[in-house]
This record gives C-alpha cells, structure tokens and sequence, in this order.
C-alpha cells in the first residue's frame, strides 16, 4: 500500500509519466498514508513494541509508521529511495526547530537497507516492510531483494514484517483499481496492478530464508473527504503510473472518478472497506 500504497519506483522499462514528486508525496503523506494506521497498530501490539525494540523499516515513506513505534520507545531507523517523501519524513520525525533535542533513537537513510548498517551496533530486533505487495506484478521480487539486504542487519530470530493487500473480495479498493489494468493494457505493462495472491507472503518469506512464524488480518478502511482527494490520494500510491503511461492523467482522472462513484456517500465522502493481510517471520 512504502515503500507505497505501492512501491515508489516501478520495475519497469519504457515512458514514464510526467508527475510531480514533492507533490504526490505530500498528498500520500497528508491523504493516504493513513489508511494503514490499523496495520501499524495492529503489528506493534501483537509484537509488543517498546523500548527494548529496535526497529528497521524498509520503505519507510512518510514516516508515519515509524513515529507510532516511536511513540512506543523504540529507536526507529527508516530506508526509502525517495527523496520527496524521506524530506516529510525528516519534518515529521526531526524536526529543526529551536530548542529542539537531537533524537540518537530516530534515524533516517537515503538508500539501501545497507546504508543503514552502524558498525559495532547492537542487530535490529524488528524488520519491517509494511509497502502492501500484492498489487504490482513483481513487486515482490523487489521486496525480496530488500529482505537480503536487510536480514544480515538484523539480530538472529528478529522479527521480520511483511503485509499485503487481502482477498480481492474482501478489498472494495479492488475493483477500483482494475481501472489501472484496463487503461495499461495496450502496453500489457509489467507494472501494472494486480489481484492479490493468498500465499504472495510467505513466496516472498521463503525465497529470502525466513521463518513464518503467525500472521494476521486488518481491517484498512480507505476513507475520503471527496472524490477528488480520494483520486490524489490513489495515485500517490503509484499503482496508476503504467495507465498514465499507455493514456494521459486527464483519462485516468476520468476513469477513477467513474469508478469511485459507487463508494460515494451522501455527503460526498468515498468510504471502501479493505483487509490486509500481514506475515511475521523470523531470521535464521
């Protein structure tokens, strides 16, 4: 859903849409990040986060998942690439102000999970990477290549987070987002959305040499304050990208607006009830 509710760069060669980046992230930052808040929640309770955890989060977007563990006591160190979204994320976890104290328990790294090594410190007790898969074709083969990275950073049987979008006829969402496979047909785009499979998890677990060990399900409503916030706030996931590619923004503004029309209340709010689903692993 980071990484994100999608992935933030695509795997994929060929025409990129013209976007602009500070501005998708802050409507992910501001309109969609949110939506997993009961993920978030969710994970810390059943993991009991506090100040013993010490936490890796891969895709770690906006930051908003990483200032809930931190609320908890946890030192939190987060990894993303993209430089629009870890810039909200320094506002919102280190903020320069006056008479603000340095945080050694909040990190932030521009790059790979191996970026985030501190020699001579003490191996992360949680890994997360709470960027739904399940939606991209390939997506989770681009997790797994961030779980290698990150895995040797990790103490031996730390917990390892990953989480995925539900059943699609558990999801409202996903008939809203096969406007994105319909529009990036022409192009039979590789990075184009996808229904969830039920054992994309544990595929990706396995490849990368964890240990499941429980999983779960969450209830993620997507609620908006409009159609058009509900528009800015699915695109900034990036899961449209490869329709804006094979038409133009103004069409797949079009066609999600359509499609958004069954989930529009009374009072003009867009409300989609979702589940997602996540997988807790262990290190070898």
């Amino acid at each position: 859903m980071t990484p994100t509710l999608v992935r933030q760069h695509l795997p994929h060669a060929g025409a990129v849409p013209r976007v602009d980046l500070r501005a998708r992230a802050r409507d992910w930052s501001e309109i969609q990040e949110r939506m997993l808040v009961p993920l978030y929640e969710a994970v810390y309770e059943r993991l009991e986060v506090g100040p013993a955890t010490r936490l890796l989060g891969l895709g770690c977007g906006s930051g908003l998942s990483l200032l809930m563990a931190a609320a908890r006591g946890a030192a939190v160190t987060g990894v993303d690439v993209s430089p629009e979204r870890m810039a909200l994320a320094r506002e919102r976890l280190l903020p320069e102000t006056p008479g603000t104290r340095e945080r050694p328990d909040i990190r932030l790294v521009d790059g790979s999970p191996r970026d985030a090594s501190v020699p001579g410190a003490p191996g992360y007790t949680l890994v997360t990477a709470f960027e739904p898969i399940g939606c991209l074709a390939g997506d989770s083969e681009g997790l797994g290549g961030l779980l290698a990275q990150a895995a040797p950073l990790a103490r031996r049987g730390a917990a390892v987070v990953l989480a995925g979008w539900g059943p699609p006829e558990r999801c409202a969402t996903a008939s809203v987002m096969r406007v994105a496979t319909k529009l990036a047909e022409p192009l039979r785009h590789s990075g184009s959305w996808r229904p969830a499979c039920r054992d994309d998890l544990e595929d990706v677990a396995q490849r990368a040499g964890l240990k499941p060990d429980g999983s779960g399900r969450v209830a993620c409503p997507f609620g908006y304050a409009d159609v058009d916030s509900a528009v800015r706030g699915l695109k900034s996931t990036g899961l449209f990208d490869a329709a804006m590619t094979a038409t133009d923004r103004i069409q797949v503004d079009k066609e999600l607006t359509e499609a958004l029309h069954p989930f529009q209340r009374k009072d003009g709010t867009v409300w989609m009830p979702n589940v997602f689903r996540y997988l807790i692993a262990r290190t070898p």
